[in-house]
């Protein structure tokens, strides 16, 4: 009985980092999602949409990348490498909703 509870202890000792991933993710996307309607409304040029963006998400962007940081490491990469994940994890975020955009005020 005790090797379970042990497991379970640190089973769950484990879970507040992924969490944290889990959470700046949902967090970063449901921010960047909120940005589409206000800047089609206004109808903004991508250019402006991306600053929209960064100003808008910047906070969720931090909290995420350092999230995803500290998975990372606690997953055995270098500091490069886990900074490096983090940063094109976010680029793909940003590209794909930046994407959309595109897509929805493209004339035709």
């Amino acid at each position: 009985m005790m090797p379970l509870a042990a497991s379970l202890i640190l089973l769950l000792a484990a879970t507040p980092s992924a969490d944290a991933v889990g959470m700046g993710r949902k967090d970063f996307a449901k921010c960047l999602s909120a940005q589409v309607q206000p800047a089609l409304d206004r109808k903004m040029s991508l250019g402006d949409f991306q600053s929209a963006l960064r100003q808008a998400c910047a906070d969720k962007q931090a909290a995420f990348r350092a999230a995803l940081v500290a998975q990372g490491k606690a997953d055995g990469l270098s500091d490069t490498q886990a900074n490096a994940d983090a940063d094109d994890q976010i680029a793909e975020y940003v590209d794909k909703i930046t994407s959309e955009y595109e897509d929805t005020t493209r004339p035709g």
